[in-house]
């Protein structure tokens, strides 16, 4: 049995993809650190849930504290470090930098250098669709460029793919960091479009729409995007003999075992779109503040996904119309009781 160390295991995609691993019979061990960025009582539901399974064990502790980390190191063990935990959230970084740099920045390092001196058989961090900030080439594709991030939070994590890929060419150390797209889905973050638009529907309240609804994303559903981390974890990066044997379009380094990855679901969706499948999964005409753009939004967001689809054989297919309506499903569920 393998184990698998994860960080944010009482996190949205944390949650999710330590259910997926410990069906597949994986020993999941979780590291939390519980922050009240949003609502601790639903992080805690998740753990409560995933505690009900042998084979997951965990801990509460920051990223920030390093003999704490270094000590589960030592008594797990890990096979695979899957780095989930960080300040999440793009406007959220203009109010409280402070938090991501700390989080972001100082806890990845302490992750990082954990694997190092124990050694994995393949670390894999989160990244995100930010990185590609104020590019307008799309579909994005991992090998275009990211060096215009808009906001802090997108900086952070631009910063933790290089710090992935110094350590994997100092340390050969296989690394794959993954980029998000607008994950949405059941057990959702509470400060997420979905979830805040669906509770404003339901209490009568109206949504804020920014940039007036001109808006897409690439809307990823949750179960899509941890079943293309489970079948990375099964792909390690391999540092090529030469940059020739580097395939076209993949991101692979010419110096190191790193790779990134978009897991998206290669389908540009407008927003108003979006808002009409909420509006039709729930029967209600939502009531909508249209406001200019947002201090470090960006206009839309589109995921290439044929590089995860070659290494894996995967793709994110998913709508979202199934995607809101089991969103809504849940959302209904859990607050009725």
């Amino acid at each position: 049995m393998r184990t698998v160390l994860i960080t944010g295991t009482a996190g949205f995609i944390g949650f999710h993809l330590s259910q997926l691993l410990l069906k597949e019979n994986f020993r999941v061990i979780g590291y939390d650190g519980m922050t009240d960025y949003y609502d601790v009582q639903l992080k805690r539901h998740r753990h409560q849930i995933l505690l009900q399974n042998p084979n997951f064990s965990c801990e509460e502790g920051m990223l920030e504290d390093m003999d704490k980390l270094h000590a589960l190191f030592l008594r797990e063990k890990p096979d695979i470090v899957v780095h989930l935990a960080a300040q999440a959230g793009v406007r959220y970084s203009l109010e409280n930098p402070r938090a991501y740099v700390e989080s972001n920045i100082v806890g990845t390092f302490n992750i990082m250098e954990c694997v190092r001196e124990f050694g994995v058989e393949h670390l894999l961090m989160a990244s995100t669709s930010s990185v590609y900030g104020a590019n307008t080439d799309m579909p994005f594709q991992e090998i275009h460029k990211t060096e215009t991030p808009l906001t802090l939070y997108a900086a952070t994590k631009k910063a933790n793919e290089e710090m992935g890929h110094s350590y994997a060419h100092l340390w050969k150390i296989p690394t794959t960091m993954f980029r998000f797209f607008t994950v949405y889905g059941p057990w959702g973050r509470p400060d997420l479009a979905l979830f805040k638009f669906v509770r404003a529907a339901l209490d009568g309240e109206a949504i804020d729409v920014y940039n007036n609804g001109d808006m897409a994303r690439d809307f990823t559903y949750v179960s899509d995007l941890v079943r293309g981390i489970r079948l990375l974890i099964d792909t390690p990066p391999v540092e090529p003999e030469t940059p020739e044997d580097i395939a076209p379009g993949d991101s692979l380094s010419p110096v190191a075992p790193f790779r990134t990855v978009n897991i998206g679901n290669n389908n540009k969706v407008a927003l108003m779109d979006f808002i009409r499948e909420i509006e039709a999964s729930l029967g209600i005409d939502i009531k909508k503040n249209f406001m200019p753009m947002q201090k470090g939004d960006v206009p839309a967001t589109w995921a290439d996904s044929d590089l995860l689809q070659r290494l894996t054989g995967y793709k994110p297919e998913t709508t979202v119309k199934d995607g809101v309506a089991q969103f809504v499903e849940w959302y209904r569920a859990y607050y009725s009781t």
